[in-house]
């Protein structure tokens, strides 16, 4: 069967990268025999800009139809001035709600010599591959009641952190999941010495872990945690956490691996997928073909891997990218030896690499 793929570029350098990971799209998706229909949808600040709305109707129409989205970037200073509900990350989160978007996956590892990017040692950093699993429409970022208010001290705003049990319940189902397919090991990161929502996220995890028991678990106070993923980021395999925690720990990993521009995520329900790299939109890089457009065409590999059931597909891509690297960077990660390249010239090399690479051997369906 077809799939069908909706394209969003956003904002920013989202167009320049989502057109280099749609021409690796392309040659994956023909290599490994998967018939594709990619159609474009606006979002963020340039869907603002023509409809007075950061995702319109049509947009989110068009996602909900298809099997996966693939999504650039959104925001920048233009559209700062806004109203808080018009704002281009307002859109973003909107389509993570309405599309039921639960459990954002944010891999971060090592992909060949590019560890001397990373500003920790070598000894520190060589070997980290993690994945951080971030719970992605609850949590303090969409808790009821927030807004401005009045304290005994004058005006004030407030926000709430609260989850449901089912809520906890299924992310951790996810995070037991993934383990399994990786090292067997999950670390549940939570607040629990102060935050009665934690109280109840390690009860809800260790309920959940009864069913799977041969996962190794375990649970690290955040502020424990993000010092330990500085100290020794080798020691996590799976990390899953609330949507707070996970949105400043999956940055803090994203820069072991030396740039942000590197790192690709999934954020899947129990019916859709978006994929999207973790960095945000450059507007002061923008148009110069200064972007690394790689965390999009991995993005792209963790589609094959989680909606179409394609693993050896993104194992591919990434090997493409690996043997890309090391001869060839981007500015933000480019080092002595290494040819300097743009963002179209590098999509370019890892979408050649890949066509020349040997048949990928996919299961009959």
């Amino acid at each position: 069967m077809t799939k069908h793929i909706v394209v969003m570029p956003g904002d920013g350098i989202g167009p320049e990268v989502v057109a280099q990971a749609t021409q690796v799209l392309r040659v994956a998706a023909g290599k490994a025999g998967l018939p594709i229909a990619l159609s474009e949808a606006i979002i963020g600040g340039g869907a603002y800009d023509r409809t007075g709305s950061p995702l319109p109707e049509q947009s989110l129409d068009a996602a909900r139809k298809a099997d996966a989205v693939l999504l650039g970037a959104v925001g920048g200073p233009k559209w700062d001035t806004l109203a808080f509900n018009l704002r281009p990350e307002r859109g973003l989160l909107r389509l993570r709600a309405e599309l039921d978007l639960f459990a954002n996956l944010r891999p971060a590892a090592i992909y060949g010599d590019l560890v001397d990017a990373s500003t920790l040692k070598r000894e520190v950093v060589e070997g980290t591959d993690l994945m951080v699993i971030r719970e992605l429409t609850g949590g303090i970022y969409f808790g009821e009641p927030r807004g401005p208010v009045q304290t005994a001290h004058g005006a004030g705003a407030r926000n709430t952190m609260v989850y449901s049990e089912w809520e906890v319940e299924r992310i951790m189902r996810v995070g037991f999941d993934i383990a399994r397919k990786r090292r067997g090991r999950l670390c549940s990161v939570d607040k629990a010495n102060v935050l009665e929502v934690s109280v109840m996220w390690r009860r809800i995890a260790e309920q959940v872990h009864k069913a799977h028991p041969d996962i190794v678990l375990e649970h690290l106070y955040v502020d424990n945690a993000a010092m330990q993923l500085i100290r020794s980021p080798r020691q996590f395999d799976t990390i899953v956490t609330g949507n707070l925690f996970g949105d400043i720990l999956s940055d803090a990993a994203a820069m072991l691996t030396g740039s942000i521009g590197m790192l690709p995520s999934a954020s899947i329900g129990e019916r859709h997928a978006l994929y999207e790299p973790v960095h945000g939109s450059a507007p002061d890089i923008a148009g110069q073909d200064k972007a690394n457009p790689l965390a999009t065409i991995l993005s792209v590999g963790m589609m094959f891997r989680y909606t179409f059931n394609l693993p050896q597909v993104d194992e591919a891509i990434q090997a493409a990218v690996t043997d890309v690297l090391a001869t060839h960077r981007t500015p933000d990660i480019h080092a002595a030896g290494k040819t300097l390249v743009g963002c179209r010239e590098i999509g370019e090399l890892v979408a050649r690499r890949l066509a020349d690479a040997p048949p990928i051997a996919v299961p009959a369906v």
